[in-house]
């Protein structure tokens, strides 16, 4: 009995979010949003610290007057995740020599799990791990994959929530933030 109410329950959930994702968030058609829980655009980036996959810790803030940081929050196991990934890939090899960092903060995945997925589709961007989602949690995330671009300053200057087929605004705002 506890079984089917778990499972219930579950689908509710997934119901509730895909409804959230789908038809609230993509009201602008590209899933922007002015707002992720606390965060807010042109309100600096809460900071945090994250072990990468070799274990060393990386700070938000530490890029800040260097470098304009677009994180992005994922799993493996994320369908659209999976799809906006190469996406993500072209534009960091177009900044790959300036001003510019991909932080994919894994939610809640080993880093074995996340190396392995990684290093099969040849992405070279950087890894976080973000075990119990904590910093997804500061951040506001609730559906994955979430992006949040934040410029040297440390000011958050776009969220996106879910994928998105047209990049085009935030390939122009990269472009724009990095000449900055």
């Amino acid at each position: 009995m506890i079984w089917i109410m778990a499972g219930l329950l579950f689908a509710a959930a997934s119901i509730a979010i895909n409804y959230q994702v789908k038809f609230v968030m993509h009201r602008s058609g590209n899933g922007a949003v002015q707002q992720l829980g606390a965060i807010s655009v042109g309100q600096p980036a809460p900071d945090f610290t994250l072990e990468d996959l070799s274990g060393h810790p990386v700070t938000l803030s530490s890029y800040r007057n260097q470098k304009v940081v677009l994180m992005d929050f994922w799993a493996t196991w994320c369908g659209p995740c999976r799809m906006a990934m190469p996406d993500l890939q072209t534009l960091a090899d177009k900044f790959k020599d300036g001003n510019f960092e991909i932080l994919s903060l894994n939610q809640g995945e080993s880093a074995d799990q996340v190396r392995d997925f990684l290093q099969r589709r040849k992405y070279t961007f950087h890894a976080l791990l973000d075990p119990g989602s904590a910093v997804g949690n500061q951040f506001g995330v609730q559906a994955i994959p979430t992006l949040v671009l934040v410029d040297k300053k440390g000011v958050v200057q776009f969220i996106r929530i879910g994928y998105a087929e047209n990049e085009d605004n935030l390939w122009k705002l990269v472009t724009k933030l990095t000449k900055e």
